[in-house]
C-alpha cells in the first residue's frame, strides 16, 4: 500500500512539472489579445477620439500670370479649349482656383457635373460650392464626408472602404460582435470620425462680468457689514436667507437677502479680474474634474482646473451642457496663468470624457500641443489609472469641499448667481482659505493681507486690491 503512495506522488510531481513547463513555453510563445471584453469592447468606441485629419488648402492661382508664364517659355500664346462636347460649360463657371473663364475649362466627365480647368488642372463641381480647405483621412488620404450637423460642430466621416483605419477596425471583431455589426452597423465605430468646430472658443471673452452689479456706495451700511456677510456667505458657505438670521442674531445687524446678494454679485464683478490674471506661477502638472449643481431646478455643470502640486484653481466655468465648448474655455483660463506654454512637458490628468482629449485636439491646432492624461474609473485597472491615480483624488476631494460650500444654497436662482459665487469661492480658496498643505496658511500669501485681525479685513483688503488692479489696467 505504501508503494503504491508513494508512485502516485511520484508521476503527481512529474505531471505538475508538466504543466508548469507548459505555462512558462504558452507565456512567452503565445499570446491571447482579448478582443471583445468590458474593457476593449469595439461597442466603446463611440468614446474615444481619432487623431486630427490632414488639412488641406487650395493655393489660389492667377490665370493670367500662368497664360504669360506659358507664352515667355513656349513663345506662342496658350490655346483656349476647343469644345466638341455634347455638355459645353456654361458662361458664367469660372475656375475657383486660378478664376480662368470658360473658354479654358472642360466638361470632364460627360455632364455630370465635374470641370477640369485647362490651365491650372483644377477639377472641381459646377454643382457643389468650392472649399478653399479639403479635410481628408489621415490613414487613407481621401476627403472626409459631412455626415451630421450639430450646434457647434459639424461630424465628418471617411467613407473609404478601403482605409486602414475601418480595415484594422473590422479586423479587431470576434466573430459575434462582427454578425452583430452586419445587422446593427450604428451601434458600432468603426470608421474614422472628426469634429469640426464651428465656433472659435479661443476668440470668446474669459473676462466677462457677471450682471447686476450694483456700486460700493454704503448708505445704510458700512464695509465692516460686508465683511461679514462675505465670511459668513462664502467661508462658512450659508445661504443668503440663514445669512441674514446669523447677522440678525449674532451682530443684531437687519439686512435682507436681496442686499446680500447685490453684495455678492458687486465683488464677483471686482474680485474676478485679481482672481484670473494673478501670477500663479503654476507647475506642469494640472487636473481637470467637472461636477454638477442646479440653476433654478435645472442641471447645470461647473468645470475645474487645479495645479496638481500647488493645489491653486487656475480654470473654471458654469455651463447648462456638459460640451466640450465649455471645457476648452476652462482650459483657456488655466492655460492663461502660464508666461510661456510648456507644450508636451505639460501632465494634464482628467477623466475618460471624451471632451478632454477633443479640447486637446482644438489646442492643437491653435498652435497650443499637449496630451491628455486618463484616469478611467474608481478602480487602478491599468497602469496610467495606477500611477496617475492620485492626482485624480486632489480634485476629488476639491469638488467635496465645493459641494460643500454648494449645498446650503438648494441650487442657484440664476445663472448671474451661480457664477458670482463660483468667483467668490475660487477668490476664499485661493487667497484667504487655510490649509493643512500650507501649515495652516492660504495656498497664495499676499501680503497685505498677512497682518490683518479677521476675515472681514481680509475681505475688505482683497476688494481694494481688486480695485486697484482694474484702475491700473484702465489706465495702461
Amino acid at each position: 500500500m505504501e508503494t503504491i503512495i508513494t508512485l502516485l506522488l511520484v508521476q503527481i510531481q512529474v505531471l505538475n512539472n508538466q504543466i508548469l513547463n507548459l505555462l512558462i513555453y504558452i507565456a512567452k510563445n503565445i499570446h491571447f489579445t482579448p478582443k471583445d471584453n468590458s474593457l476593449f469592447s469595439p461597442k466603446y468606441n463611440k468614446l474615444t477620439i481619432d487623431k486630427l485629419p490632414i488639412i488641406k488648402t487650395i493655393e489660389k492661382k492667377n490665370y493670367k500670370e500662368i497664360l504669360k508664364a506659358y507664352e515667355k517659355e513656349h513663345g506662342k500664346p496658350f490655346k483656349p479649349v476647343n469644345s466638341r462636347s455634347k455638355h459645353p460649360v456654361p458662361k458664367n463657371v469660372i475656375c475657383p482656383c486660378c478664376n480662368a473663364p470658360h473658354e479654358y475649362l472642360y466638361d470632364n466627365n460627360g455632364g455630370r457635373g465635374q470641370i477640369l480647368c485647362k490651365v491650372c488642372k483644377f477639377h472641381f463641381s459646377k454643382i457643389k460650392n468650392f472649399a478653399t480647405t479639403t479635410i481628408t483621412c489621415p490613414y487613407c488620404g481621401h476627403a472626409l464626408v459631412q455626415k451630421k450637423e450639430r450646434k457647434i460642430f459639424n461630424v465628418h466621416k471617411c467613407v473609404n472602404d478601403n482605409c486602414s483605419f475601418y480595415q484594422n477596425s473590422l479586423n479587431k471583431l470576434s466573430f459575434e460582435s462582427l454578425e452583430e455589426y452586419k445587422l446593427y452597423p450604428h451601434r458600432f465605430k468603426l470608421r474614422y470620425i472628426y469634429r469640426e468646430f464651428v465656433i472659435d472658443f479661443f476668440k470668446m471673452d474669459l473676462l466677462s462680468l457677471p450682471k447686476n452689479a450694483i456700486n460700493l456706495t454704503f448708505r445704510k451700511f458700512s464695509p465692516h457689514i460686508m465683511g461679514l456677510v462675505l465670511t459668513y456667505r462664502v467661508n462658512l458657505g450659508l445661504s443668503n436667507r440663514i445669512t441674514v438670521n446669523a447677522l440678525k442674531d449674532i451682530h443684531g445687524i437687519d439686512i435682507s437677502h436681496s442686499q446680500i446678494n447685490n453684495y455678492t454679485n458687486t465683488v464677483a464683478a471686482i474680485v474676478k479680474p485679481f482672481v484670473d490674471l494673478f501670477d500663479y506661477k503654476p507647475s506642469k502638472k494640472l487636473v481637470g474634474d467637472e461636477t454638477y449643481g442646479k440653476i433654478k431646478g435645472v442641471r447645470y455643470f461647473t468645470w475645474f482646473v487645479m495645479d496638481a502640486i500647488k493645489k491653486s484653481i487656475l480654470g473654471y466655468r458654469v455651463s447648462y451642457s456638459r460640451d466640450t465648448g465649455s471645457c476648452i474655455l476652462a482650459l483657456r483660463m488655466a492655460f492663461a496663468k502660464f508666461k510661456t506654454f510648456p507644450g508636451n512637458f505639460l501632465r494634464f490628468v482628467a477623466d475618460g470624457f471624451s471632451a478632454y482629449p477633443l479640447a486637446c485636439q482644438q489646442f492643437k491646432l491653435n498652435n497650443m500641443d499637449f496630451n491628455v492624461t486618463p484616469v478611467i474609473g474608481l478602480t487602478n485597472n491599468d497602469p496610467v489609472s495606477t500611477k496617475y491615480r492620485w492626482i485624480k483624488q486632489i480634485i476629488e476631494r476639491f469638488n467635496r469641499t465645493f459641494k460643500f460650500a454648494y449645498k446650503p444654497t438648494n441650487g442657484y436662482g440664476s445663472e448671474e448667481g451661480a457664477n458670482a459665487h463660483l468667483v467668490l469661492f475660487v477668490a476664499f480658496y485661493n487667497f484667504l482659505r487655510p490649509h493643512s498643505f500650507t501649515k495652516g496658511k492660504p495656498l497664495n500669501v499676499i501680503p497685505e493681507l498677512e497682518n490683518l485681525p479677521n476675515m472681514p479685513a481680509k475681505w475688505q483688503m482683497l476688494i481694494k486690491l481688486s480695485q486697484e488692479l482694474i484702475l491700473s489696467k484702465q489706465t495702461s
